[in-house]
């Protein structure tokens, strides 16, 4: 726990640094934005134990999807670098100040529903694949009683809101992207899961809505 708390300071430090020369300063935003982060990652940092904090940041293997994981991480850094050079320098595509503090306050919870479905599926990876080593099963607790995927529904509406209290549309495009990849793996992950998890098909039986309870 001391360490992943520690390394996530440096990395909050660094993010911190990075965002505030590309912005070309400190302003109420950027700490607003920084802020609303921190929170997300010191929740998860203390909610996770090491045996899914390994699973989650550094798994065994690439997973069955041929898309690779870095596209999708790196359409997530594209949108904060895009975003926050747009802001502070570039005001190409301004976002009115009244909708990107709506996107905060809809951030920080869409983030922290993230951790949440962490928190009920020891088995939340980054990668699809069936985690035999670790005992894998159905897990259908907590959000998992609604929908299949509320990690996904939770990473969708936060980056696409970071866009957003980015104070840049460009930002929300390239968040955009990154919320039709993920919704693409969850299209690949229920099939996958559906042929190849123990009781998973049951279970989406049981539970029929992938993001959307009551509608998908």
């Amino acid at each position: 726990m001391a360490t992943r708390l520690m390394r996530f300071g440096i990395v909050l430090l660094g993010l911190t640094t990075v965002l505030v020369l590309l912005n070309g300063g400190f302003d109420r935003w950027l700490a607003l934005y920084l802020g609303a982060w921190s929170i997300f990652g010191l929740y998860a940092m203390v909610s996770i134990d090491d045996d899914l904090a390994r699973e989650r940041f550094r798994p065994p293997e690439p997973g069955a999807d041929r898309l690779p994981l870095r596209a999708i991480r790196l359409l997530a850094l594209a949108h904060l670098v895009i975003g926050t050079l747009d802001a502070g320098r570039w005001h190409l595509a301004p976002v009115p100040d009244t909708l990107r503090a709506i996107a905060l306050v809809v951030m920080v919870p869409a983030a922290l529903f993230v951790v949440q479905a962490m928190r009920a599926n020891r088995f939340f990876s980054p990668v699809v694949r069936v985690q035999t080593e670790r005992g894998h099963r159905v897990i259908d607790g907590g959000p998992y009683r609604t929908i299949r995927h509320p990690g996904y529904l939770g990473m969708i509406v936060s980056v696409m809101a970071s866009g957003l209290a980015l104070g840049s549309w460009l930002a929300f495009a390239f968040a955009a992207l990154y919320a039709a990849l993920i919704l693409r793996r969850v299209f690949f992950e229920d099939a996958f899961l559906q042929a190849n998890l123990e009781g998973y098909a049951d279970y989406a039986r049981r539970v029929p809505y992938r993001l959307i309870p009551g509608a998908w």
